[in-house]
């Protein structure tokens, strides 16, 4: 909604206060001439300049005409004629009536004014979140702003369970508590309306007196939840009610997108989390290395600080890390000795093939790339495919080579028995600086050793 949509701002009061006082003046003038002509005119330009006044001002011009009227009948000492009182009382009318419907006017331009100025911070929020979370917090935000109700909730589903995510006023209280059947019976809960009508039942009668309900849609005809509104006085009026069900709309919108993409990644990290499982069996007769490595590397990348975005990046490249094995021939990946140098090039292609096979996945972030290519690079800059030295190293490739080669060295392999893990964690040390960076390794060790104490305490 463009800023352009929102009504104008009101003139300077300032100047229209000075003409509705000299308008006032005029009529005391047509008083002292006797004049009504003059009293009626001037009493007329006094409520044209005081309804854009608004207020109390409105009001100035009946007051005005009122002792007007008297002063006159005072000053003439005569018995008013009853055409003289019948146009007096009929210009009170109308000038009761002209307040009356200016003011209503007045309070309606000033709802959509703080309606459209609502909406529109609103809509910059909406657009700034990133999770469903934040997007309910916008939401709520936004009709806290709209000032539609005082008592208010948003019920979302959580594993198929209505709860109030989000509320405020009287529904505060119960934000984050599921919402049962109060019968228990054994619907489904999110194709029946009672829903609400067990979110209502919460407030006492008083507070729920007028009810506004609406859903909230994503895709198509999927149903994301509800927004609940109560108040204590008058019906909704059309224009409230059109106001939410267009913000329920558009919130509906924002989720759905949310909870698509989010589908969406996880039906990729399944994928990509079955395909290393796949992969792992045929260089781990014994399996788990995949799941082993992206736990441990997931715990050290979040002790280092590491935001979800880059953790997601990890969680994938550990899954994707021996991809391009599927390329080395079972002679070379399960051989019992040494290999010869042909074999170990061969072996070492498979950072590279691996990285290639993933070029045509465009939803992998950059960082899982790179540590499917680089993490087997070492600090000193002796490792393969590329001889990348220190930090030229991308961190997510340094960090897990600390993982990978401790998880090799604690379990055994068709070329060496499994080592003990007070020996791989000594071998680590010794490395740091040379294969490993020296931060990580420092950082792990003490992972390790936490989790070491951890079991003495229990």
């Amino acid at each position: 909604m463009s800023a352009s949509a929102a009504p104008a701002a009101p003139p300077s009061p300032a100047p229209l206060i000075v003409l509705a006082l000299l308008a006032a003046g005029g009529v005391a003038y047509g008083v002292v001439l006797r004049n009504t002509p003059l009293i009626v005119g001037m009493t007329v330009l006094c409520a044209s300049l005081t309804q854009r006044l608004g207020g109390l001002w409105k009001w100035l011009p009946i007051a005005v005409y009122v002792l007007a009227f008297t002063a006159t009948l005072v000053l003439v000492k005569t018995r008013p004629e009853p055409w003289s009182l019948a146009g007096a009382l009929a210009l009170i009318l109308g000038l009761g009536l002209l307040s009356i419907r200016e003011g209503s006017k007045a309070r309606e331009t000033e709802w959509l004014h703080d309606t459209v100025k609502a909406l529109e911070e609103g809509s910059v929020k909406l657009g700034e979140a990133r999770d469903a979370e934040a997007i309910i917090r916008a939401g709520i935000a936004i009709l806290q702003n709209l000032r539609v109700a005082p008592h208010f909730a948003m019920v979302a589903y959580r594993r198929g369970t209505p709860m109030i995510l989000a509320a405020r006023g009287a529904f505060e209280p119960f934000i984050e508590q599921p919402i049962v059947p109060s019968d228990n019976d054994s619907r489904s809960v999110q194709a029946d309306h009672w829903v609400a009508e067990e979110v209502l039942a919460l407030l006492k009668r008083p507070q729920r007196k007028t009810q506004l309900v609406v859903n909230i849609y994503g895709r198509a005809t999927q149903h994301l939840g509800l927004i609940l509104l109560t108040r204590e006085d008058r019906e909704f009026e059309a224009d409230e009610k059109s106001v939410v069900e267009s913000f329920a709309r558009f919130l509906g919108a924002q989720l759905g997108q949310v909870y698509a993409i989010r589908e969406l990644r996880d039906a990729n990290d399944l994928t990509l989390k079955a395909l290393g499982s796949a992969l792992e069996h045929r260089d781990d007769d014994t399996g788990g290395h995949t799941q082993r490595v992206m736990t441990l590397a997931l715990r050290l990348a979040a002790r280092l600080g590491w935001d979800d975005e880059r953790l997601k990046a990890v969680r994938w490249g550990a899954y994707l890390h021996d991809l391009g094995k599927i390329a080395v021939p079972d002679a070379i990946l399960h051989k019992r000795g040494p290999l010869d140098p042909n074999e170990r090039a061969s072996m070492q292609r498979h950072v590279t093939i691996g990285y290639d096979m993933l070029q045509d996945l465009h939803f992998l972030p950059a960082e899982t790339l790179d540590l499917v290519r680089y993490h087997h690079e070492r600090w000193d800059g002796g490792g393969y495919p590329s001889g990348l030295r220190g930090q030229d190293i991308p961190d997510a490739a340094r960090l897990f080579s600390i993982i990978d080669v401790y998880d090799a060295l604690v379990n055994a392999r068709p070329y060496k028995p499994a080592w003990s893990r007070e020996r791989a964690l000594q071998e680590l040390r010794r490395q740091s600086g040379s294969q490993f960076d020296p931060q990580f390794v420092d950082a792990f060790l003490r992972m390790m050793s936490e989790q070491d104490d951890a079991k003495l305490v229990r």
